[in-house]
């Protein structure tokens, strides 16, 4: 009766079960002590072939309906003949484990196993193995079990490889990566609001080292190779030792603008931002903020984003130059001159002084001695004039060969002084270049009661308009060539 009742438990089991005779692998594990064989994980490794040889003398003598069931054969005749196609590839390295336990002496032992249904489907098993009491000393009967875990192992390999997928889009991400941890930030803030604080902008600006404390709070766990790329840094150890130097200038302003946005609640966010590389050079970079999903009420995963802008700063400042300025001689453009005009007349600032400059001969140049020669002369008067004029005054290149100086706040005694600084530097110039001296008309203007900016410019365009009728009237008269250059050093 009791027979009966184990040999239904057997059947009716949930999972897989065995009995198996395990003796013949006994006998062969007394001939190879004999052999003199110790280590008996490194003997199976080193000819997989003594596995295999075990694994013949394995006899099985019972299953039961669920293993049946599960590598899909019609009987136990089926199963039995079938084995090889159940057991084999990466069958053997696990099976090394079960024959080293028994080998120890252990009555029990586990393992992770792959087999094979007949049907040919893969199964990851969990096997576990038990020695039949009363049976300890020739193995001759072992209970094993062989749970599906299939289902399990899949999900698992599945995480890992999402994983990997994960930290591989990371590691390898082109664009520079910061996992951090903003936990200590996030209860500082909670704090401030606790303490019923409801314009965190002013509280800022009350209490500036709040700024600094919260920067010294922020936690970085990891960061990927783009960073330190982009940081010039040998490793991650020297970029986290020294991200003083990184984030340091004007970092606080935008910093002040991201607590705002947390402040408010906004856990994605973005702006444009300065950072130094170890070696000193600039960084402009574009700083995407996010806090990971699931951490939003402690802040204690976030991934920042650096996306270096350098170049296309750098362009749209070029850009921005040559807006503003004229390549040749340097100096700022009629578009410029003409805005700063306008500025300069909204502006209730008196009085106001204007120097417009020709350049003599720029057309016989021209002719005589080609276009590089003119523009060598143009570069130079550019140089003299970018030497002598300085903020808040500002010289431009506003024609052809014309040039003028606008200066705001400067009266006439300024002005006269801005011209004889002009001439002087045109002296030491011209005796670096004696061969082709520069020679230039002035006209100056300074604002007078209640007159327009317009009206004081064309005064002192007219102005130069007449020294410069005197010079080629000099030059016209007989004899005139000569005196006018020892006058004007031309």
């Amino acid at each position: 009766m009791a027979e009966s009742f184990d040999a239904d438990i057997f059947n009716l089991a949930p999972v897989a079960m065995w009995i198996e005779d395990f003796s013949g692998v006994k006998h062969q594990f007394d001939v190879w002590r004999q052999q003199g064989v110790t280590d008996i994980r490194a003997f199976l490794r080193e000819d997989l072939a003594r596995v295999e040889l075990c694994s013949k003398n394995i006899r099985v003598l019972k299953v039961n309906d669920k293993t049946l069931e599960l590598f899909a054969a019609r009987d136990v005749d089926h199963l039995i003949a079938n084995l090889h196609l159940v057991f084999r590839d990466d069958m053997l390295d696990s099976h090394i484990q079960e024959l080293a336990a028994l080998w120890d002496g252990d009555s029990r032992f586990s393992s992770h196993a792959v087999n094979y249904s007949l049907s040919g489907q893969r199964l990851d098993i969990q096997l576990r193995g038990a020695v039949i009491p009363g049976h300890e000393d020739t193995l001759g009967r072992i209970l094993i079990t062989t749970e599906d875990v299939t289902e399990r192992e899949e999900a698992r390999r599945l995480e890992q490889s999402n994983r990997r997928y994960a930290e591989g889009m990371f590691e390898h991400s082109p664009v520079s990566l910061w996992v951090e941890d903003f936990s200590h930030i996030k209860r500082l803030i909670d704090d401030i609001k606790h303490r019923g604080i409801v314009d965190f902008r002013v509280f800022m600006d009350v209490h500036p080292e709040f700024v600094r404390q919260c920067m010294s709070e922020i936690r970085v766990i990891e960061v990927n190779k783009a960073t330190l790329d982009l940081f010039c840094a040998p490793d991650e150890q020297t970029l986290l030792h020294r991200l003083g130097d990184v984030f340091r200038g004007e970092m606080d302003k935008p910093f002040r603008e991201q607590l705002i946005d947390l402040w408010n609640g906004n856990l994605f966010h973005q702006r444009e931002v300065i950072n130094y590389a170890l070696d000193g050079s600039e960084r402009h970079v574009l700083l995407q903020f996010s806090v990971f999903p699931g951490h939003e009420n402690d802040w204690s995963l976030v991934q920042v984003a650096l996306t270096d802008i350098t170049a296309r700063k750098k362009a749209e400042a070029y850009l921005e130059y040559l807006g503003k300025h004229d390549v040749l001689t340097k100096l700022y453009n009629r578009a410029f001159y003409a805005d700063e005009l306008n500025r300069l007349a909204r502006n209730s600032l008196r009085p106001v002084s204007a120097v417009v400059i020709d350049l003599n001969g720029l057309k016989n140049a021209n002719d005589m001695l080609g276009h590089d020669a003119g523009d060598a002369l143009l570069r130079r008067l550019g140089e003299v004039l970018n030497g002598v004029v300085a903020a808040p005054n500002h010289a431009a290149r506003i024609g052809g060969d014309e040039f003028a100086i606008l200066m705001p706040g400067a009266d006439k005694q300024a002005a006269a002084t801005m011209v004889d600084t002009i001439n002087e530097l045109l002296k030491i110039n011209n005796q670096f270049y004696s061969n082709a001296p520069l020679g230039i008309s002035i006209g100056v203007a300074t604002t007078e009661q209640g007159e327009t900016m317009e009206a004081m410019v064309r005064r002192a365009d007219i102005n130069m308009y007449e020294q410069k009728k005197a010079h080629y009237a000099n030059f016209a008269m007989p004899g005139g060539h000569t005196a006018q250059a020892k006058k004007a050093g031309i």
